[in-house]
């Protein structure tokens, strides 16, 4: 095995994914090699020219290029049809109000997090928005998020140790993508309250920890039932153990079940209320330890606009929260861009 204008030869397949893993090249799991062949059909899939540079990606301030993040795709197991969204979330993270660099070399545990709106969520694989949805079986999700980290680490240089510091990390940064529930959801796409037409396709990108559970029960006869819901979400951020509320600042993320989104809807909230009411009640506790800085009491969030409010999951008694790092310039941004569906095509014949 020798490389050669930056390719690698091997005898044969398994060969090959030896080395990879030899090389650091992979995230601990088989990966599917990336062959010309395979890389190419991405690449096709994106109509960008292989050598177009989308970005530097840091720490290790690689050049993303079309075919890099196409290799990254190939190895994460995408088809065509995925590598739409994989470009926009690629672009996404590579905004410097995303904070890459930092958010790669943070001790603290935060992944990208990809939601993805509109059209793009049938026409790219068909990504999962309800049961499971962070969880395994999701083809689409599971090698759209995979593709990010990949490129994160082939790209990015984001290896554990060396430069990607985080004390423990969480299973999210092997791979974190869904789609919002837009059919189930009470609200308008979370894209369209981000400016976008509702038959523009979007994924939103920001960093995460992994989901904390929030149980709450709601009661259409007791509207008192939903004060006590946003009260529950609102105190996940504000517990002293979180960034949002030891640093303050920042940006999270609550997603809302498609049942308890209901029952707020039916009491009149609205998505930006939801967020106002959270953003309200999400103090930090005067009584006790309010930040790492020792603070007085004040919000966890900034504005109501720091909440982002999303639909996904089952219905039933569980929504999640998940917090952020609330550090890095930019304090944790949440980015948005658009995804160019329909372009998705193939080689005839390629393997």
């Amino acid at each position: 095995m020798s490389p050669d204008a930056g390719r690698l030869e091997a005898r044969d397949e398994a060969e090959a994914l030896e080395a990879l893993h030899a090389l650091g090249c992979t995230d601990g799991l088989p990966v599917v090699v990336p062959t010309p062949e395979r890389v190419d059909r991405l690449v096709l899939a994106t109509v960008l020219d292989p050598d177009l540079v989308l970005g530097s990606m840091g720490p290790a301030l690689g050049a993303c290029t079309v075919e890099k993040l196409a290799t990254a795709a190939v190895m994460a197991g995408c088809t065509p049809e995925h590598m739409p969204v994989v470009l926009a979330a690629a672009l996404a993270i590579l905004d410097p109000a995303f904070d890459l660099t930092e958010m790669q070399a943070t001790t603290h545990c935060t992944a990208p997090l990809l939601l993805v709106n509109g059209p793009a969520r049938y026409e790219c694989g068909g990504i999962a928005s309800g049961y499971g949805a962070l969880g395994p079986g999701h083809r689409a999700n599971a090698s759209i998020g995979r593709a990010l980290r990949l490129a994160m680490i082939n790209i990015g240089g984001g290896r554990a140790g060396v430069s990607d510091m985080a004390l423990l990390g969480h299973p999210g940064k092997y791979t974190f993508c869904l789609a919002e529930a837009e059919e189930e959801s009470p609200f308008e796409g979370f894209h369209v309250s981000r400016g976008y037409d509702p038959d523009v396709s979007t994924v939103t990108v920001i960093g995460t920890e992994a989901p904390h559970s929030v149980l709450a029960v709601t009661d259409a006869d007791n509207p008192g039932s939903c004060d006590r819901l946003l009260d529950i979400l609102a105190g996940a951020f504000a517990n002293t153990a979180t960034n949002n509320a030891a640093i303050g600042g920042g940006a999270a993320v609550v997603i809302l079940n498609p049942e308890h989104a209901d029952a707020l809807a039916a009491v009149g909230h609205t998505r930006s209320s939801v967020a106002k009411a959270i953003h309200e009640r999400a103090m930090r506790d005067p009584e006790g330890p309010t930040s790492l800085l020792q603070h007085p009491s004040r919000h966890c969030f900034d504005t109501p606009d720091d909440i982002l409010v999303w639909v996904a999951g089952g219905p039933g008694l569980y929504s999640v929260v998940l917090p952020t790092w609330s550090a890095g310039p930019h304090k944790n941004r949440a980015i948005t861009k658009p995804v160019a569906v329909g372009q998705a095509c193939e080689i005839p014949g390629a393997a």
